[in-house]
């Protein structure tokens, strides 16, 4: 169990990696809507992820029936993710917004288990939710200096990012529920990611003539789609079916510290001591989820049968 454990922890740090890539690439694209970025990024990338699960999602069909309002939950969290999640960067600033979206998410993911499925936090999880937490507020602290906009506008871009935040732990809980429930890995995340994935097309067919406009910008939607989000996501999926929604997500903190840095490797910025504190917390909330205790059983309050909960 510690080995799955450890192969989870791993793969989602890997996905958050990729991910952590998303703003700076973004970047790159010229007179693009945040709206098009967010649904060709998640919209291209969910339908593939559907694509090579066809064959379990056939096989799944009667299971994926029975829990269809799991799937259409998790597939609306997926359709609103990226449109909140790019427009609260273009609006607050790519520090802002990603810290804001992914440091809530945990939390969120967090509360959404003890209130829907009745499980039981353990204090490890909470402790490193609130160590990455505060080390992502940092970063975002040491980088607020090189983000500009008025402040209505970073207010809404915050508001966003809690809302991306929010949809993201929804979707992770859909998925992980999904596998909970005996339905194969690919056919969980090819049916959550590939509902969104077609509601997220009229997005793209009204806002993404802009993507074929330049050669940069075509390589900037073919690259989010294939490597942050379709790769990314089968990662996370491999994670899911080893760890909790809650851990995943908490995982997933690291992604603010990729961006950070990448920003100052590529980009140029510089980080002060404080957003350096706040990597260096991050890093400790990888090292405590790699070592805390493994699972605990818990009795959720919907079903009299026993979960395996991360710790």
């Amino acid at each position: 169990m510690r080995d799955q454990r450890l192969t989870g922890i791993v793969v989602i740090s890997l996905a958050s990696l990729l991910w952590g890539s998303t703003g700076t690439a973004a970047s790159f694209a010229e007179n693009v809507s945040p709206l098009a970025i967010g649904a060709a990024a998640l919209g291209i990338g969910g339908l593939l992820q559907a694509l090579i699960a066809i064959p379990g999602m056939r096989a799944a069909i009667p299971n994926l029936r029975a829990y269809s309002r799991i799937v259409a939950v998790g597939s609306i969290a997926v359709t609103l993710y990226p449109l909140a999640f790019y427009t609260s960067m273009h609006l607050s600033g790519v520090a802002i917004g990603t810290v804001v979206t992914l440091g809530s998410a945990p939390l969120a993911s967090g509360v959404l288990e003890k209130v829907v499925d009745g499980f039981t936090l353990s204090r490890w999880w909470v402790l490193a939710a609130v160590i990455g937490a505060t080390g992502s507020i940092l970063l975002c602290f040491s980088r607020l200096g090189s983000e500009t906009g008025e402040l209505w506008p970073t207010i809404f871009g915050i508001v966003l990012g809690l809302v991306g935040g929010a949809c993201y732990a929804v979707y992770s809980w859909a998925a992980h529920a999904l596998m909970q429930r005996g339905i194969p890995r690919a056919a969980a995340m090819g049916s959550v990611f590939g509902g969104g994935g077609i509601m997220l097309m009229p997005v793209l067919l009204l806002t993404g003539a802009p993507l074929l406009a330049t050669a940069t910008n075509f390589r900037v939607a073919a690259y989010l789609a294939l490597i942050p989000m379709f790769l990314g996501y089968v990662l996370f999926g491999m994670g899911l079916a080893r760890v909790s929604a809650s851990m995943a997500t908490t995982l997933t903190l690291s992604e603010p510290a990729v961006a950070a840095i990448l920003a100052v490797v590529i980009v140029g910025e510089r980080l002060s001591a404080i957003g350096w504190i706040g990597l260096a917390m991050i890093a400790a909330v990888m090292v405590m989820l790699a070592l805390i205790p493994p699972v605990e059983h818990v009795l959720p309050r919907a079903t009299k049968e026993p979960y395996l909960v991360e710790a």
